[in-house]
């Protein structure tokens, strides 16, 4: 590619992760990425051939979404947030601390048994629901929410989708616990106090609440067995080395008609009102990181890997999760776990390397408002509250928690 036509595919390219995270004149950002990837195909920049297979090697990837946003939206149309919020307050018996750590330990629960998104889905909802009900603040249980979905994405392969971007294949549960189950409880035990001690006097020491019980329907409770089934069956296939996505997708289509079988109505909702947008967001994510890739722009990514990976364990860990980090939050973590595949693509590289880089995706969006869509859609669920959060504020807290977090998570890792 000549010197010209790399200037305007990285022009483009980076114009389209601009308009991804601005959303000028209030357009979707999935009709931004779409039309970035349509451009570098129409002007030549990227072959179409090219550009579908980049869109086609992702749709493992899709089907995971597919099933894990039917899963999600069943269990919040069925109003399960509701009953969630309501065990959360009981057992935590009104304590504050009792409180704070019970919507973190949720929050453990959910990602890692129905991926960071989930967890912004159904947590923050009951999250907002109980804190009203005990006539508490919110911020401080709210910010757990945002902070423990990214934390908690290396806990199981399906816990954060970013995961199925990183790896062409997702590795079995064993090996993957070999790898993240140390440097996993280090992040979300950081995470934890350093929230804590940052955010305490905002946490009432006691509340009260009305003690009304929230119950579940009959067909309420089919969707909780439903849902929880399909994730620990999802589970099951990742530790069996089964097609994750494809798994995840008919689980989500089965626990759906089984649920409209008893309510018809219940199919069309969630069919209408699940953000599909995001699976054609991440095809065009793709198709975009090939044509970087084309520029030769990738070349000084896959040296950099190299260069720390042939430094000391420790040091090159840091470097790469710093570095991921620092992309997550320029670019957004989607964009920089697709740069990741393709720079870890055909290489052989030390495993801790991968590692390292997977939690620079994962834990590394904790730092700013726009590091992952996850915390993006936490902050549109706040203000449809009337919750102003800015990136200030935000940033400002995930300075002090994410920081330090990603340091001792990373030397853990091997």
């Amino acid at each position: 590619m000549s010197h010209a036509s790399a200037v305007i595919t990285w022009a483009i390219s980076a114009a389209t992760i601009a308009a991804i995270l601005l959303r000028p004149f209030a357009i979707g950002e999935w009709i931004w990425a779409v039309a970035g990837a349509a451009l570098l195909v129409i002007v030549r920049l990227v072959p179409a051939r090219a550009a579908g297979g980049a869109a086609l090697d992702g749709l493992d990837v899709y089907l995971f979404l597919g099933g894990m946003l039917m899963l999600s939206e069943l269990a919040r149309v069925m109003g399960l947030f509701e009953t969630l919020g309501d065990l959360l307050l009981r057992s935590a018996r009104g304590g504050g601390l009792r409180l704070f750590a019970a919507v973190h330990l949720a929050g453990i629960a959910v990602t890692a048994l129905l991926s960071n998104d989930g967890t912004i889905l159904l947590l923050t909802p009951a999250v907002l629901a109980l804190t009203r009900r005990a006539q508490i603040a919110p911020l401080p249980f709210l910010y757990a929410c945002a902070f423990v979905s990214n934390a908690a994405s290396f806990v199981f392969p399906i816990s954060n989708p970013a995961n199925l971007v990183v790896f062409r294949r997702l590795p079995a549960l064993t090996p993957w616990l070999a790898t993240f189950a140390v440097p996993s409880v280090v992040a979300l035990l950081c995470t934890f106090a350093i929230l804590y001690v940052v955010l305490h006097r905002a946490v009432p020491r006691r509340f009260a609440f009305d003690g009304q019980a929230v119950g579940l329907s009959r067909i309420s409770r089919v969707a909780a067995i439903a849902v929880c089934t399909s994730a620990l069956i999802i589970v099951a296939c990742a530790g069996f080395d089964f097609y994750v996505g494809r798994a995840t997708f008919v689980l989500g289509v089965i626990s759906v008609a089984l649920v409209a079988l008893m309510q018809r109505n219940v199919a069309s909702r969630i069919m209408r009102e699940t953000p599909w947008s995001i699976i054609p967001l991440v095809a065009a994510l793709f198709v975009i990181v090939a044509a970087i890739d084309r520029t030769g722009a990738l070349a000084y990514t896959r040296g950099f890997l190299a260069a720390a990976a042939a430094m000391p364990v420790a040091l090159g860990n840091l470097l790469t999760g710093f570095a991921v980090m620092f992309a997550d939050n320029l670019l957004n973590n989607l964009p920089a776990g697709v740069l990741v595949r393709y720079s870890l693509a055909n290489h052989t590289l030390g495993s801790h390397i991968a590692g390292a880089a997977l939690v620079g995706v994962d834990l590394g969006p904790n730092l700013s408002l726009a590091g992952s869509l996850a915390t993006l859609l936490w902050l549109l669920l706040l203000r449809r509250e009337g919750i102003n959060v800015t990136g200030m504020q935000f940033l400002r807290l995930g300075i002090l928690v994410t920081l330090p977090t990603m340091a001792l998570t990373l030397t853990c890792v091997r």
